[in-house]
């Protein structure tokens, strides 16, 4: 709200510079015609016009009301100075001072519509000029006149700041309503995309193998069978870890085993694969961890199901990573701030972080540690040795 606050505001400053400095220029030029004042008032003018030019272009810059008091304060000693000294203004000097009382001073306005005590200085500011130059130049046009053009111009420079302050914000959140939408449109499309990239996928590797299991391998030697069902047991669990396989052509994928895996370009994964689903996971701590590949497995499969219980039961869309490390034991400590729950409240016949999560990690010398209370988040600590 702070950054739509700053683009109204610099909104509002641009458009009083250029509309208080458009009618100051043509109340010189008014002023400059020959007869229009005396020599000496046009003279002694000419600097406070200089003043107010100056101070309404360094209003387009910045927001302090220290550039609005010398501009008005100038205004006045030139509204004051054509009408007392000399022989009074003809049309010509009249028709100057209309145009500085009701226009360019009252571009000010514009900018002193956004809070209280700017609309206090904007009611001063409006009576100090209009009863000014209403009195001071009554033997020179009807008072009437004077007081229905300084009305309308303030009151049109005052419309112009309320629009400007309110149409501000309804396009800030209508391009915010248009960021989601693209948003949503684009998430559903990859969503989509994954969807067919997973079923050629499946299509070429595993129903294909069940395909020969179901007629019995015919035409197919049995290690050669063997074979392709450990290749597709091996895309699985890259698959169920949150990697993309790239297929170097139909029924060929790049699965390279390795002995020793580097942990943190799987997490990336994992990462990716959740921020798909809406659940944003932030990691912080370790960067890189060499585990063997065995152990890196089930830190990762346990890893991923707390997360997914995340997603599924923490109602909350963003989760916590701390990854740390030591000579003899990795660890990562999942967290988020969802409603979290009571945990002798947890059905025990319930398998999915006994087995999955406790089972898992117990296998291969590591444990879990669950930490939950009711609306105060859940924390869960998993431990694998090195």
């Amino acid at each position: 709200m702070d950054l739509i606050a700053k683009e109204r505001d610099r909104l509002l400053q641009r458009t009083a510079r250029v509309y208080g400095l458009s009618f100051t220029i043509v109340s010189i030029i008014c002023l400059s015609i020959p007869g229009a004042v005396g020599t000496i008032p046009y003279l002694v003018s000419l600097p406070l016009y200089a003043i107010i030019a100056f101070c309404q272009y360094r209003l387009g810059d910045s927001r302090s009301l220290l550039w609005i008091l010398p501009a008005f304060v100038a205004g006045l000693g030139i509204i004051v100075m054509v009408a007392l000294f000399g022989d009074g203004p003809s049309q010509a000097g009249v028709s100057a001072v209309a145009q500085l009382a009701a226009a360019s001073l009252a571009s000010m306005a514009i900018v002193l519509t956004t809070e209280p005590l700017r609309r206090v200085i904007l009611g001063a500011a409006f009576i100090a000029v209009g009863v000014t130059t209403t009195v001071l130049y009554a033997p020179f046009q009807a008072p009437a006149r004077t007081i229905a053009l300084i009305v309308l111009g303030w009151t049109l420079a005052t419309i112009i700041g309320f629009w400007i302050s309110a149409g501000v914000p309804q396009a800030a959140r209508r391009i915010a309503s248009i960021g989601r939408a693209h948003r949503a449109e684009r998430q559903a499309s990859e969503t989509e995309a994954q969807r067919r990239q997973g079923a050629r996928l499946l299509h070429d590797t595993v129903l294909a193998t069940l395909t020969l299991l179901a007629h019995s391998g015919v035409g197919v030697e049995p290690d050669a069978l063997r074979q392709q069902a450990a290749d597709d047991a091996r895309l699985l669990r890259q698959l169920r870890l949150g990697a993309t396989p790239a297929p170097q052509s139909s029924g060929v994928y790049n699965l390279e085993g390795s002995e020793e895996t580097v942990l943190g370009t799987t997490l990336e994964s994992v990462k990716q694969r959740f921020g798909r689903m809406g659940l944003e996971v932030s990691w912080h701590g370790t960067g890189q961890v060499l585990l063997p590949s065995e152990v890196l497995d089930a830190f990762l499969l346990a890893l991923a199901e707390c997360l997914e219980n995340v997603r599924r039961h923490s109602g909350v869309t963003e989760a916590h990573v701390t990854i740390t490390d030591d000579e003899t034991m990795v660890r990562a400590m999942i967290t988020d701030s969802g409603v979290g729950f009571t945990l002798d409240d947890v059905d025990s016949a319930r398998l999915g972080f006994k087995e999955s999560v406790v089972g898992r990690l117990k296998e291969v010398g590591g444990k879990a540690r669950l930490f939950s209370a009711p609306g105060s988040g859940t924390t869960v600590v998993l431990e694998v040795p090195r």
